[in-house]
Order: C-alpha cells, then structure tokens, then sequence
C-alpha cells in the first residue's frame, strides 16, 4: 500500500486577473471553513480554538501577501506561474 502520494492542484500560468480570482477564492474558503469549524466545536463542545484562531490568522496574513504579489504583477502587466501541490500521507 502507497502511503504518500501527491496530487496537483494548480498548475499553470494565470493572468494577475485570474490569479487574483483562484486564489483568493481558495484562501477565503479555507478561511470561511477554519470558521465554521471554530464556532461549531465551541457551541457544541466548549473546545478550545486558539489553535484555530492562529491558523485563520496565519491565512489572513497569506492572502494579504498574496495579494500584495498580484497587484505588482498586475502594475508591472506580468503573468503569474502557480503551482500547488496537495500530499496526502497515511499515519497510524
């Protein structure tokens, strides 16, 4: 049994305009989730979610340098290479 493998996500060159569309909709979804998750397990079980919190912060803050990558691509006319790469690992 194969216990790593790697899967693509994003592969290619995208316009500043649809850079900006992509990932800001998959950062915003995981945002969104870390989120939801967050304030069900508090309602439901009280748990802690400082761990959570830091993570939310640790994708705003992502974003934001994302962002900040796409509006230089976007002023200077320049295409941006995205490549994203999803590994899943099997663990007892």
């Amino acid at each position: 049994m194969n216990t790593h493998e790697e899967y693509k996500l994003i592969d290619g060159t995208f316009s500043a305009e649809d850079a900006d569309k992509v990932l800001t909709a998959l950062f915003n979804y995981k945002i969104d989730y870390h989120n939801r998750e967050d304030f069900s397990n508090h309602i439901r079980f009280n748990q802690d979610i400082e761990h959570s919190k830091k993570r939310i912060q640790e994708l705003i803050q992502t974003k934001e340098s994302i962002q900040q990558k796409i509006a230089e691509a976007k002023s200077n006319k320049f295409n941006l290479v995205i490549n994203s790469t999803i590994t899943i690992r099997l663990e007892k």
